[in-house]
């Protein structure tokens, strides 16, 4: 283990010596942007191999359903590039003395048995790695891959060798066979993973991610029903009862002949027309109750 010995000072005329900022997540982060802005040394520590704390691991945050990850990206950038922030991760506190302005901290750092300087994360490091520590590669899945048909075999595979030798292809991918089949099949997405040599985990990430895709089986029609503002002081909620009860499904469900998937979305963007809702990419506004049953029927 190596030590790293800190000095912290505060002196009331000007701002000189270094401060300390325990735990590496958006808070942390953000004060020691803060504090290098303001001319201060900054030592950035935290436990964990990375920074980002449990923010970075996150897919949406409360209450906005905003990106996590779009959100923190910038400062992780930020302070990567801030000249006046040291990172030290894989650090614990192992003692402290002194008082206000007149810190001593002794810092337990955990090696990791590479240069950190000269890392890129290329990876080649793994192929030397101890035993204990040898990356686990499953043996292909490709055996348990039992299809629903032989059309879909053939159309994953069509798509599959269409976007085969583009670059960043998993996206393009999944994309197609979300559109050919209205959701994203389990052994589907194994298959996918084995032909693009990724891990099953690789492909999860992307198909969980983006509301477009979708797990579960969906209809081939997917109707939308505005609850924002606009739409639900114009009654969208009595079109969603009546569209229930049409359907004989809930909001979020689809309907046993996978005909019809019921949604509710807080904006369409025709708030002129409230109450308004869309089937595919069909969009109708200035709804009544009595509207629904043609509509749906149009599609039936």
């Amino acid at each position: 283990m190596d030590a790293l010995l800190l000095e912290a000072v505060r002196h009331e005329a000007e701002q000189v010596g270094a401060v300390m900022v325990l735990g590496a997540g958006i808070s942390g982060m953000q004060s020691a942007l803060d504090l290098a802005n303001a001319g201060f040394k900054v030592y950035l520590v935290d436990k964990n191999v990375s920074i980002g704390g449990i923010m970075a691991q996150l897919d949406k945050t409360f209450p906005t359903n905003d990106c996590s990850t779009c959100m923190i990206s910038p400062k992780l950038i930020e302070v990567a590039g801030n000249p006046n922030i040291e990172i030290i991760t894989r650090s614990r506190i192992r003692t402290l003395q002194g008082g206000p302005g007149n810190f001593e901290v002794t810092i337990l750092k955990e090696p990791r048995y590479i240069d950190e300087e000269k890392c890129n994360a290329c990876g080649i490091c793994t192929t030397h790695c101890p035993v204990r520590n040898e990356v686990y590669l499953p043996e292909k899945r490709r055996a348990d891959i039992d299809w629903a048909g032989p059309d879909e075999e053939a159309t994953v595979n069509r798509i599959i060798a269409t976007f085969r030798e583009e670059r960043g292809n998993l996206l393009p991918i999944l994309l197609g066979i979300n559109t050919a089949f209205h959701w994203l099949p389990p052994h589907v997405l194994t298959y996918v993973a084995d032909e693009l040599h990724l891990s099953l985990s690789q492909v999860l990430r992307v198909a969980t991610f983006y509301n477009a895709f979708s797990l579960t089986p969906r209809g081939r029609h997917v109707i939308q029903i505005c609850l924002g503002t606009g739409c639900f002081v114009k009654g969208s909620p009595a079109i969603l009862d009546r569209l229930e009860k049409t359907l004989k499904i809930k909001a979020g469900e689809t309907t046993k002949d996978l005909r019809f998937t019921l949604e509710t979305v807080r904006c369409i963007g025709c708030c002129a027309l409230a109450p308004a809702l869309r089937v595919d990419q069909d969009t109708y506004g200035n709804l009544s109750g009595g509207q629904i049953p043609l509509i749906v029927e149009n599609y039936a």
